[in-house]
């Protein structure tokens, strides 16, 4: 084994998953993709074609068996998160999760408790920090470039549903928790603490996401702790583009984060000017993903503190859950009654 690289079991192999399986099997240097686990068959047979190295398990209790496993990357339906999770810290392997913790607030603080108790290495998924552009913002604030930060705005719109499948609450957690908490991990990133939210919404476009218990498109207001202001907004139905978008005002200057424009070009015939848009998750946020398992492998190399703890996953899902339930109530919800 080399000194310098991390021997890699990877759990779940659904589109996220499989994008992993790439990364640490031939794109991060310092890692190597030696197991995998998924129930379905056609998920490990695509893997053993792909990368016929890796060890395939349908159980995961066989992947963290395998004495040839350092560290594991979970990349599962929310609903598995605490389990797998509090196995690979019990196996006394570093742990990497991502988003979001789980789809109960209870088992989210069993996952935190877990890690306190453990002096196992544990990092949370927010992979937008990774994003150069997220990365690059966050410099120039912490430069002063902005001034006191005011207002936050953030967009988050998919240009299509996912399977109903992926979309139930019971297994994702919902449009809140599932696809708001990234935008709420930016908010806590860069603005420091939320003390209330507001939420509206609805299913506005596929009736189907409201047959099975969620909403497609909503809005969240934010007031944080500083008296800055702030404002979430989340759609299943972008159409045009995956458009993922932040926008933070200080009170010397606003920068602007996000881009529509895939390849830089502009097409220009009689009538029309046109280029072309992002069309999903993988092309936009490549670069994130794969920078942020390098650092979790470099964290377990170097044995560093990584940047995003288990607390920052409890704390973007604690306010997942109050937009959640300022939804359903139709009234304003502090923070602080979250887990109380």
């Amino acid at each position: 084994m080399a000194q310098n690289i991390v021997q890699v079991g990877l759990v779940g192999l659904g589109r996220l998953g499989r994008i992993y399986a790439d990364e640490l099997a031939d794109a991060i240097h310092e890692t190597s993709l030696v197991a995998v686990s998924d129930p379905e068959p056609q998920a490990l047979a695509y893997i053993a074609e792909r990368w016929p190295d890796a060890r395939c398990y349908r159980k995961t209790e066989k992947l963290l068996e395998d004495p040839a496993v350092q560290a594991v990357v979970i990349v599962s339906p929310t609903h598995t998160h605490t389990r797998v999770v509090l196995a690979a810290l019990s196996a006394g392997k570093p742990v990497f999760c991502e988003k979001p913790l789980a789809v109960t607030f209870e088992d989210s603080i069993v996952q935190r408790n877990a890690v306190a108790k453990s002096d196992t290495l544990f990092q949370m998924g927010f992979m937008r920090r990774f994003d150069p552009a997220y990365a690059a913002a966050k410099a120039k604030i912490e430069e002063g470039i902005t001034g006191r930060l005011i207002m936050f705005k953030s967009s988050s719109r998919d240009p299509n549903r996912p399977s109903l499948d992926y979309l139930q609450p019971e297994k994702s957690g919902g449009i809140f928790v599932d696809m708001g908490i990234h935008d709420f991990d930016l908010a806590l990133w860069f603005m420091g603490p939320i003390r209330q939210v507001f939420s509206t919404g609805g299913v506005l476009v596929y009736p189907e996401i409201g047959e099975i218990g969620d909403i497609d498109n909503a809005v969240v207001s934010l007031q944080f702790e500083s008296g800055a202001i702030g404002q979430v907004d989340l759609s299943r139905n972008g159409v045009y583009a995956y458009d993922i978008s932040t926008e933070l005002m200080g009170t010397e200057g606003t920068i602007r984060i996000g881009y529509l424009r895939e390849t830089p070009i502009r097409i220009m015939t009689k009538n029309s000017v046109s280029h072309d848009t992002v069309s999903y998750f993988p092309e936009r946020f490549s670069d994130a993903y794969r920078l942020q398992l390098k650092n979790f492998a470099l964290n377990i190399i170097h044995r560093r503190t990584p940047r995003i703890l288990v607390e920052d996953g409890v704390e973007a899902f604690r306010v997942a859950l109050a937009a959640q339930k300022s939804y359903e109530s139709g009234t304003s919800v502090m923070i602080s009654e979250i887990g109380k």
